[in-house]
């Protein structure tokens, strides 16, 4: 195939990509922050402590991390389609995405809260602030900058997610490599895939560090 052939392809694919990671990221960080505040808030010593619920909770994420996310696409299929009516497509890999980059983000949180000095929180409490103002003025601003390389590291992690959705029809870079570059034997698609992919980690990744250093620095 020809660059002139091959540019329209990627640029769609891309697009695609795009698409998912972005959705997929959003809804990540809305389940997956309040559930790596549980984990820190429910364990003993914490908050508002419950061992109970932060061992289930706990467990529940540990389950969600070790499931690879090829076997999760597949078993979430029918809960896809009744979520977004369809199970594959760009839109319908969204909910495998965030069902699987939720745990792992989620644990990214709890340790970048730990992180978080403890005479920080017993001074906002002698000060009486409430769970919720601690954790909002406190635990989270004070812990922004691993958050901020936590979530880097996690959209990282989606866009190769993304890359394996194409296998089951998810459409993006992954399925474009698939279709041409693996069934067809087109090698300057595959290399193109490649690189695009190489690209789009690498701008997330320095962006990501670039926020980081900076919050570390105020």
């Amino acid at each position: 195939m020809t660059w002139e052939e091959i540019a329209p392809l990627l640029w769609q694919a891309t697009g695609e990509t795009v698409h998912m990671v972005a959705w997929s990221t959003l809804f990540t960080v809305v389940f997956g922050l309040p559930l790596g505040v549980a984990l820190v808030a429910f364990d003993k010593g914490g908050l508002r402590p419950a061992p109970v619920l932060q061992n289930a909770l706990a467990a529940i994420v540990n389950v969600g991390r070790s499931l690879p996310f090829l076997v999760l696409m597949i078993a979430l299929i029918p809960f896809t389609r009744l979520v977004v009516g369809v199970s594959i497509g760009t839109t319908a890999m969204i909910v495998p995405l965030t069902v699987g980059a939720v745990p792992f983000f989620a644990r990214l949180v709890e340790a970048a809260l730990r992180e978080v000095g403890r005479d920080v929180v017993q001074a906002a409490q002698a000060m009486g602030a409430g769970r919720l103002t601690i954790v909002g003025k406190v635990l989270l601003p004070e812990a922004l900058p691993g958050l901020v390389a936590g979530l880097t590291v996690t959209v990282v992690a989606l866009i190769g997610y993304s890359a394996m959705a194409g296998v089951i029809g998810g459409g993006g870079l992954g399925d474009l490599a698939k279709r041409y570059g693996y069934e067809r034997f087109e090698t300057g698609v595959m290399l193109a895939t490649v690189v695009v992919l190489i690209v789009i980690v690498q701008l997330i990744q320095s962006l990501g560090d670039f926020a980081a250093r900076r919050l570390s620095h105020k």
